[in-house]
């Protein structure tokens, strides 16, 4: 049975607390940072497990049984008398922690059995507690180290480490260059500015360990992150592999942790440490260039008959492209790989509207009325299913500032336009939905094409949007009136004043025999009075001379 001492090794008025340090089933201590050390001394919770090392059954004959802790003074004495001074025998006499015969593991006898712990007031005031300042740690058998390593922590915090020469020499290139050349009298080596001294514990005692990869098991990967930051700077090779073994086994949830995960793997990469398994999980190898894969995506949802996932799938894949526009450069529409992205996307509009285009064709004709259902029902489906398309592809385009080309190609479908009067108000109304896209696109700057495709979109289009109207109202969730109004209107506001005039008398007629089944176009039409009879600008100026 080995025996835990804590003891006291400062001269000076000194305080033993009960600090919570944890043995691993292979035998090495964590040490808690100082903001755990301080919790614990206020909570009197004496008995505190690390994470890593959460004890279990002494019934288990698993390979990761921790030992169980008894302690020879009852703690339950002690606990409540945190705030008061301690008996004159405290610095005489030291409370000791045993551990009961520890089984072996694999064949393997843990080498920790011992670790002194002081904890060091700062303040020579009987009444106040303090944040220990110095904690002492022994690895292997009792009274057997030969080196002393003393971690420098923030706010003056200090770990001392008493360790093996061989283990570390053994382990660590670091440890093993500082030992290099000296003799049998060099006992100590001082780490200052110790970023993380739990962490910088907690891989040392990983050295006395056979399985490293067993005691990541179940771990977080913040933590071994910390981990591998050490273990790199030790120069502790099997820990960075079992680490990186680790995560490349384990899943990264959250943008945030796996951004963390590839900058620690890439900042190992730089010094020439293997890391090629991790990053293929956010890297390909395959040079298949990006367009392919979006159009086979695009094609996928395109031809998905399945109303749910192919409506959820629109929405992730109009989310994720937007995503790309602010952060990829190779899918922005300033830079050639952006070109072809909107190659891609125009190649799935043509096709679209070829489709739509036959398919009004068999709509259009006269005995296409007298087909039975089961035939017509097909067709008119996929008439609806490539209009959603064309609108879907259209809100892509607009989002990436790229739909300049789709109003030129709407704007010039003079055959399709005029199939529409042939065609059941109930069925073609879905292509009005993307000419109200397109002049709710205009009104707000997403799309500026020029000013004859402006005029012949409104020639082509206006009067027939104008006649699906009332279905658009009532048969659309997604139409918002005022918006399309607001859309219309503007467009019309940007041609010339003649071709103004033109297209709002026409509406003018519309509106006075449908009411509120006709687009409510006042607002562009008082515009247009005032910029005619009220406030006329001629070319030659305002002619009236200032007064003297």
């Amino acid at each position: 049975m080995a025996e835990i001492r804590l003891t006291k090794i400062e001269q000076g008025q000194t305080k033993i607390r009960n600090v919570p340090i944890a043995v691993t089933p292979e035998g090495f201590w964590c040490c808690p940072s100082p903001v755990m050390f301080q919790k614990t001394l206020k909570s009197h919770h004496h008995h505190h497990h690390h994470p890593l090392n959460k004890p279990k059954s002494s019934s288990s004959t698993s390979s990761t049984t921790t030992p169980p802790i008894k302690t020879s003074s009852d703690h339950k004495k002690h606990s409540p008398e945190l705030n008061k001074k301690p008996p004159s025998h405290a610095s005489s006499k030291s409370e000791s922690v045993v551990l009961d015969d520890q089984k072996k593991i694999n064949g393997f006898e843990p080498p920790v059995l011992g670790a002194s712990l002081v904890a060091e007031r700062t303040s020579s005031r009987p009444n106040q507690e303090s944040l220990p300042r110095k904690v002492s740690i022994e690895f292997g058998e009792s009274g057997t180290g030969d080196l002393k390593v003393v971690l420098m922590g923030r706010q003056g915090f200090v770990v001392k480490l008493s360790v093996h020469k061989s283990v570390l020499e053994e382990n660590s290139t670091f440890f093993a260059g500082k030992l290099v050349g000296k003799g049998s009298s060099f006992h100590c080596i001082e780490v200052d500015d110790c970023e993380d001294v739990e962490t910088y514990v907690e891989t040392v005692g990983l050295m006395y360990c056979k399985e490293l990869k067993q005691r990541l098991i179940k771990q977080s990967v913040s933590r071994v992150l910390r981990i591998l930051k050490v273990a790199e700077q030790l120069g502790f090779k099997s820990c960075i592999e079992s680490c990186l073994d680790f995560l490349e086994a384990v899943p990264w949830v959250g943008e945030e942790e796996e951004e963390r995960v590839v900058s620690s793997v890439l900042r190992l990469q730089t010094e020439g440490i293997g890391v090629s398994p991790i990053l293929k999980r956010v890297a390909s190898d395959v040079s298949k260039p990006p367009k392919d894969t979006l159009s086979h995506v695009l094609q996928l949802v395109l031809k998905s008959n399945e109303e749910k996932g192919r409506r959820e799938m629109k929405s992730i894949v109009l989310k994720l492209l937007r995503e790309n526009n602010k952060s990829l450069p190779n899918c922005s529409s300033s830079t050639s790989g952006g070109d072809l992205c909107n190659t891609t996307i125009y190649a799935s509009c043509r096709t679209c509207l070829g489709s739509l285009l036959f398919l009004f064709r068999q709509v259009a004709q006269p005995e296409f009325a007298e087909q039975p259902t089961e035939v017509k029902n097909p067709v008119v489906k996929q008439m609806v299913l490539e209009a959603d398309n064309l609108s879907w592809l259209l809100d892509i385009l607009a989002d990436r500032h790229g739909a300049d080309e789709f109003a030129v190609m709407w704007a010039s479908q003079q055959e399709l336009a005029a199939l529409h009067p042939r065609v059941p108000i109930m069925n073609r109304h879905h292509i009005s939905c993307i000419t109200a896209r397109l002049f709710v696109g205009i009104g707000r700057g997403e799309l500026l094409p020029c000013k004859d495709t402006r005029h012949l979109l409104l020639k082509t289009w206006l009067q027939p949007l104008i006649d699906d109207y009332s279905w658009l109202q009532h048969g659309c969730k997604s139409f918002d009136r005022k918006v399309v109004e607001e859309g219309i209107g503007r467009t019309i506001l940007t041609l010339p004043l003649e071709d103004q005039q033109i297209i709002l008398l026409g509406w003018l007629s519309s509106f006075l025999k449908a009411g509120d089944n006709c687009p409510n176009l006042q607002k562009a039409f008082e515009v247009w009075w005032r910029r005619t009879f009220v406030r006329p600008y001629t070319e030659q100026g305002n002619t009236t001379q200032p007064s003297d």
